[in-house]
């Protein structure tokens, strides 16, 4: 759902592939609402207020995200690629298809309607309360859940955290999610642009990622000693989740900003379930869970307790 981030379900806030292991330095304004009527001169597509109404339902449906009228001008520009790659001629031509269809169009129409806003150590009070927290139990075989793992930076932000505290035999396990599946292979291949670092430290540079040579000078790629305590698999948070055992640690921020608040409350229990008694959710700075003090209670800055 970082911000679906928003999926996260996104999630993609989510789903994403499973590309090969990490190898050697050798690598590879919102608009006003319109109506039925053909709309804003110079648009490909004819875009109407029935065609946003469709994809509003559609995407609440299949990912409980929950659109406003003011992202007319955004979810036209993100579903009308999918008309160009489809081949269709209009909205209501490719919905009607869609709705006819249970294939993988399905996720390509969730990619586009999530985004995915996100940096390496981003609210970094999360990751300080987290390194205090593994101090607390060095010894503790750690399971950590990233429920919005977007293209990867918080995912190695957290992975990093793990190897500074608890060392090279340091025991943790992280299981990175999102409902995106095109970012969520962004974040399993780890191979990043140098010069979009932003919130590395140089020292963090040189100890977790090796950096590209010849063809692949100006990317850098998160080394195998940090990517084997890492899997990635979609999940869809709206959805009963596919995860067996529980987690300490559970990163879920800036995803239920998309979610209304019935769909907020389903997914905190679902979260809940997976989740030891007295584990940490660390959740994004505009999100507060006051309504679900039965399931969390509020232990720091937007960091809880599961109850």
């Amino acid at each position: 759902m970082n911000t679906p981030a928003a999926l996260r379900a996104t999630p993609s806030r989510g789903q994403h592939q499973r590309p090969g292991k990490a190898g050697s330095a050798g690598f590879p304004g919102s608009g006003p609402a319109l109506d039925d009527g053909p709309v804003a001169e110079g648009r490909e597509f004819v875009w109407s207020d029935a065609d946003f109404g469709r994809i509003k339902a559609l995407i609440y449906q299949k990912a409980g995200i929950s659109l406003h009228d003011g992202k007319h001008a955004m979810v036209y520009s993100r579903v009308s690629r999918r008309l160009r790659e489809t081949g269709h001629a209009s909205f209501k031509d490719y919905l009607d298809w869609l709705e006819r269809h249970d294939g993988a169009e399905w996720q390509e129409f969730i990619n586009a309607l999530t985004t995915n806003l996100t940096a390496f150590f981003r609210e970094s009070h999360h990751f300080d309360a987290l390194a205090q927290l593994l101090r607390s139990k060095p010894g503790h075989a750690w399971r950590i859940w990233c429920a919005a793992a977007s293209t990867g930076e918080e995912p190695y932000s957290i992975a990093m955290t793990c190897a500074e505290v608890l060392g090279a035999n340091g025991q943790y396990e992280i299981v990175n999610s999102d409902i995106d599946t095109k970012v969520l292979a962004t974040a399993q291949r780890g191979v990043y642009k140098v010069d979009g670092n932003k919130g590395l430290s140089a020292e963090r540079l040189q100890r977790f990622f090796l950096r590209g040579k010849g063809a692949n000078a100006g990317y850098m790629r998160v080394k195998p000693e940090l990517q084997k305590h890492m899997s990635f698999l979609p999940v869809n948070l709206v959805q009963e989740l596919p995860l067996r055992d529980t987690f300490d640690v559970v990163f879920c921020r800036n995803v239920m900003i998309y979610f209304d608040a019935g769909t907020q409350r389903a997914v905190l229990e679902r979260i809940h379930r997976v989740m030891r008694p007295g584990g940490t959710l660390f959740v994004g700075h505009a999100e507060n869970f006051s309504d679900a003090r039965s399931l969390f209670q509020l232990r720091g800055k937007t960091v809880y307790e599961r109850l």
